[in-house]
């Protein structure tokens, strides 16, 4: 199979898969619980996630690893089982995807701030280099660095993944509109900002996943556009904004709103798209269909 990279040389519009975190929880994953311990006690459930999406015709799909790192692990006790978490989610995403369609080895941030000198550059670095070797191990195609908010940190990350495993890497931040009309991260960084320093680091695909819909996307990606126009573009969005009833956050968007939503995303730039937070095998479906003349 040639590499995600390649494909993209074409000209075609990859469609990605969608939300995991929801996902796992209709499942039963409880608040607290670490879901990457779920790769070995509740293989099956992680399994049907994964195939769940394969079968919605997604074109890659990532690794239930998001938390992965050895610092993130720390919370659970679970730091010194990082290497076989890792490995046991990419090869349960490695399963299901076969070998028609990529697996994208997902990485999260610490959750730490290196600014506030909380963890060092190093233990971050040996982290992610850990985590990122693991996922090789198990099989993955390339390594997603996702929902990154700071500058240094993702860099970090970028490098770490690539002096591991000499992958391609992609990496994506998280951006909120400001009530100025910009979009810029919790911390700050704006999409021009994020595109240079991740560049710079060698991610090979840049984008935006989380924390926004279909229709503030497509904003972040003309935003990212008019700082570079040729480097392909990952976004992974909501299925609209959340609202809360019954103390639950619910997402309104149907399969069918977010697939016509998608269409634009792709006119705007996007060269591959998924589902963040809300979205559903249906969901992926209805992209792919949308998409499949794009």
């Amino acid at each position: 199979m040639i590499s995600f990279i390649e494909t993209l040389k074409s000209g075609k519009v990859l469609v990605s898969d969608g939300a995991w975190g929801t996902m796992l929880q209709e499942r039963g994953l409880q608040p607290g619980e670490c879901p990457e311990l779920w790769n070995f006690t509740h293989r099956s459930s992680v399994f049907a996630v994964a195939k769940g999406y394969v079968d919605a015709g997604a074109g890659m799909i990532l690794t239930n690893s998001f938390g992965g790192s050895p610092i993130k692990l720390a919370h659970y006790d679970l730091q010194g089982r990082a290497a076989e978490l890792n490995e046991a989610a990419a090869a349960i995403s490695r399963e299901a995807a076969g070998d028609s369609r990529f697996v994208l080895g997902s990485i999260g941030p610490t959750g730490e701030m290196l600014m506030m000198g909380q963890v060092s550059e190093e233990a971050v670095s040996d982290g992610f280099r850990l985590q990122a070797s693991a996922l090789k191990k198990g099989g993955v195609d390339a390594i997603i660095i996702e929902t990154m908010s700071a500058i240094d940190e993702a860099t970090i990350a970028i490098r770490a993944a690539k002096d591991a495993t000499g992958l391609e890497v992609i990496c994506t931040f998280t951006f909120d509109r400001t009530v100025q009309g910009e979009y810029r991260t919790m911390m700050g960084v704006t999409p021009a900002e994020m595109v240079k320093a991740v560049k710079d680091a060698g991610a090979s695909v840049i984008g935006a996943n989380c924390g926004n819909g279909f229709d503030q996307m497509i904003d972040v990606v003309k935003e990212i556009r008019k700082a570079d126009s040729t480097t392909p573009v990952l976004v992974h969005a909501n299925a609209g904004l959340p609202i809360v009833e019954d103390g639950k956050l619910i997402y309104t968007e149907t399969p069918e709103i977010v697939a016509v939503k998608a269409r634009k995303l792709a006119e705007s730039g996007a060269n591959i798209i998924g589902g963040c937070c809300g979205t559903t095998p249906a969901h992926i479906r209805a992209l792919v269909k949308e998409l499949k003349t794009a």
